[in-house]
This record gives C-alpha cells, sequence and structure tokens, in this order.
C-alpha cells in the first residue's frame, strides 16, 4: 500500500469534513500561518460508528498580526460541533501549550451541545474542558467567538474568557432556545432568547460585530495593549475642547487607540481599554449628567476592575458619579454586594490607580472611584467639578434643616469646591480640563512598574 497516497487520501477528507471552519479560520489569521495540532484526534465511541473523519473541533496555531496565537475552532459540520471527551481533551491540550508558551487563545465555538451517547464520559471532560478555561483567565488572553449557535455547558466558555465576539448570527443559550421559550409560554425566535440583545443582563457579550475580519482587527487593538507594548505618542498634547465644553466623547477622545468593552449594556458606564502617552491603560469612564450606581452597573465596573487587575493595567477613572441609587429595588438588589466585591478587588491592585474627578464625585462616588483611603495613587480634579457629602439640595435639607433654595445654592458653592478637598489633601491637584492628558502622561510615567 502506498502510504504516503493514503496520508493524501485521509488529510483530503479531514480538510473535506472541515472546509469550512478552515476557511473561517483563514478569515482571522495572516496568510498561510495555521498549523493543526492533533489533526487525527477523534472521538472512539462505538456509538458513532467509524464515520466520525473531522469531527468536533480543529486546534492549532496560528499568527495574527504577526502575533502567535493558539486556535480551538469548533467544526459544526459533523455531528452538529457535538463535544465528545475526546474533543475536550483535545481543546485542554491545546490549551495547555497556551499556558506554557504565554500564548493567547482564539476559541470560534459553535456547538448544539454535548455528544449524548458518551454519558457521564463527556461530563468529565466537560468538566476538565471549563476548569482549565477558567484556569488561564488572567495568564494569558482568552477570545471567545460565538460563531453561531452555542448551547449547554459550552455556553459556560465565553464566560470565562476575556472578551466574547457575537456576530449577528449569533446565539448562546445553557439551554435549547426552544426549551426555554417554551417555558417561559412563549414561541420566540432563537435570537430573542440568546442573542446579543437578549443578553443584555447578562453582561456576557463584550462586542458586537458585522463579520470575522471585524474581529480580526478588534483583537489586533487589544492585543497590543494587552501585550504591554509602549508606543511613541505626543507627552506634551493639550486638549483645549475641554476648556470649552467637559464631556465623556470629549475625554474619551483623550485615550489613544481606545476599545470599548461591553458597549451594549449599561451605556453610561464606559469601560475602555488603550493608550495615554504609549501606555497601555484600562479607563472606566462616567457619562451623562452624574451617574447613579445600581446592581447592574456596579457588575460591569466590579467586572472591569478585575480585568484590569489581572492584567495589571494603571486603572484610570474619570469620575462623574453620584453614589448608589435610593430606592426600594436598589436597596434589594445586590448591589451592595458588587460594590463589596469591587472594594475587594481594588485592594488586590497592585497596579497604578488613577482618579480624574472630571464632573461630579459625590458621596459613595467619591469615595469609590477617586478616595486616597481607597488606594489611588494620584487623583485630579477639574476646576468646575464638584465633590461633596451630598448633592447640593439634599445636602442643605440635611445641613439646615429646610428645604430653602437660597441656602442649597450657597451649600453648592461653599462645601463642593474640590479646592476644599484639595486643602484637605485628598485631592492632588486641581486643574484646567484642557491639561489633564498632561497630568496623566507624568503619572503614569512615574507609577508604571
Amino acid at each position: 500500500m502506498d502510504k504516503i497516497q493514503l496520508l493524501r487520501t485521509r488529510k483530503e477528507k479531514l480538510t473535506k469534513a472541515g472546509e469550512k471552519v478552515r476557511d473561517q479560520i483563514k478569515e482571522l489569521i495572516d496568510e498561510d500561518s495555521f498549523v493543526e495540532l492533533s489533526a487525527f484526534s477523534f472521538s472512539k465511541s462505538d456509538f458513532y460508528g467509524e464515520d466520525a473523519d473531522g469531527e468536533g473541533v480543529v486546534t492549532g496555531f496560528a499568527t495574527i498580526d504577526s502575533f502567535p496565537y493558539y486556535i480551538v475552532a469548533q467544526n459544526c459540520d459533523v455531528k452538529k460541533g457535538g463535544l465528545t471527551k475526546a474533543n475536550c481533551d483535545k481543546i485542554v491540550k491545546t490549551l495547555d501549550l497556551a499556558e506554557k508558551n504565554d500564548t493567547p487563545v482564539v476559541y470560534l465555538l459553535s456547538s448544539t451541545g454535548v455528544a449524548v451517547g458518551e454519558g457521564v464520559t463527556v461530563l468529565e471532560g466537560m468538566a476538565k474542558l471549563l476548569l482549565r478555561v477558567t484556569q488561564l483567565k488572567g495568564v494569558v488572553p482568552q477570545y471567545a467567538i460565538v460563531n453561531g449557535d452555542v448551547y449547554g455547558s459550552l455556553a459556560l466558555v465565553p464566560s470565562a474568557c476575556d472578551f466574547t465576539f457575537f456576530l449577528k448570527n449569533s446565539v448562546l443559550a445553557l439551554s435549547s432556545p426552544v426549551v426555554l421559550s417554551a417555558k417561559a409560554g412563549k414561541n420566540l425566535p432563537k435570537e430573542k432568547v440568546g442573542g446579543a440583545e437578549a443578553l443584555l443582563r447578562a453582561q456576557c457579550v463584550t462586542f458586537v460585530k458585522e463579520s470575522l475580519s471585524e474581529v480580526k482587527q478588534t483583537v489586533q487593538k487589544l492585543n497590543s495593549v494587552l501585550s504591554g507594548a509602549m508606543v511613541d505618542a505626543e507627552l506634551n498634547e493639550s486638549a483645549p475642547a475641554l476648556n470649552e465644553c467637559v464631556t465623556a466623547e470629549n475625554i474619551l477622545a483623550l485615550i489613544e487607540d481606545g476599545v470599548e468593552m461591553g458597549a451594549s449594556y449599561e451605556p453610561d458606564v464606559k469601560t475602555v481599554v488603550g493608550r495615554i502617552g504609549g501606555i497601555p491603560v484600562a479607563c472606566l469612564v462616567f457619562d451623562g449628567e452624574g451617574v447613579t450606581l445600581n446592581a447592574s452597573n456596579m457588575k460591569k465596573i466590579r467586572s472591569f476592575a478585575e480585568f484590569a487587575c489581572l492584567y495589571s493595567l494603571p486603572f484610570i477613572t474619570f469620575v462623574n458619579a453620584l453614589g448608589v441609587e435610593s430606592s426600594m429595588d436598589a436597596n434589594n438588589s445586590t448591589v451592595m454586594k458588587e460594590v463589596a466585591e469591587y472594594l475587594a478587588m481594588l485592594d488586590a491592585m497592585d497596579n497604578a490607580k488613577i482618579a480624574v474627578v472630571y464632573k461630579k464625585a459625590i458621596g459613595l462616588g467619591y469615595s469609590l472611584f477617586a478616595a486616597k483611603s481607597m488606594g489611588f495613587d494620584y487623583t485630579v480634579a477639574f476646576a468646575d467639578s464638584k465633590i461633596a457629602l451630598f448633592d447640593s439640595v439634599q445636602g442643605a435639607l440635611i445641613e439646615f434643616g429646610k428645604n430653602d433654595e437660597a441656602l442649597a445654592a450657597r451649600y453648592a458653592d461653599e462645601n463642593s469646591d474640590p479646592v476644599n478637598a484639595a486643602k484637605d489633601g485628598y485631592i492632588d491637584d486641581v486643574i484646567e480640563p484642557q491639561f489633564v492628558k498632561q497630568y496623566l502622561i507624568a503619572s503614569l510615567q512615574m507609577l508604571v512598574k
């Protein structure tokens, strides 16, 4: 038997069985850079017979913008991407290599569940896989792309990754959307159950993109920052527009190569990865007229603080926060728990923490995001910002015992001026807004290790 010809025949069968998923891999990576791993590793279960060539998952390594990545791509065209114990072992083997070689992982996920014929065996494989993905959190960046339908226990993988990308046809659900919809007494299309818009409360969708090429561009930008690479930048650049009008939009313009994470949920709390003065940073920007904290936006903040901590990114807060929402609903929510977990994460940080009070820092809005006692290394405030225990009206009511507009105005002028906090040593400087980038660059150059 001609072994070379036999090998060619076998590889042709593999290529044909995984043609679609290999084309998708090509869209993500540099041309001709993919090297496959465990190419002939398949399930050995007699339940499925001997015709499962190319089943389950394709693994390997490649480069994106000349930077190495490990690739895990599910082949949904064979057995609907059903996971087997062999598939799980194959993925875990790839993750072991990623940790050993300190290399990011990109997952292309598409599966309608596990291979039921394997019973508890596949559950052991899934447990091993989920644990390994979790163990890599903060060790190497993990990028999950929900590439179609992802149902069952595998839906937990994107939640453990640093970044989760949804495309227009992406659906993520812990059970079949048909089952979930029926149990709710409805007849919804799957997108209404597990699409990006349907999962806003879950906060598990980091980005929504039109195509894999857009995903590739975002991965490039993110990895450039997470790699810690510093780039040349203008160090004395001012922002005159901020003296004219202080807005979150103008603040965001200060961040070079900025990528906003989780833009589709809690939009008043913007979490952005990028650079300031060429130095990689993680920026928390409060938008609007002043953000009132609740369980949902604190969850987003806490998760972002954890991300900054895991990857040792300087954590910069641009503060415009009013404290916790005063309502029965907030009082009976997980907001207190989320605040406590955020505090624990902040305490665990040994990376630089910098605060800019650019509009309001009221009550816990100051304590959580600007206070020296919270571990912020450097804090500045814009000249027209407000730092106070209460907003002006509430403060007047409490201090003077009556609702008087004149007293409220006096309270605002005399007690919320940031110079008062600076006099007590809590604010390092009160500055003109246009010079904020220069102050940030100087502090980053001193604090970044």
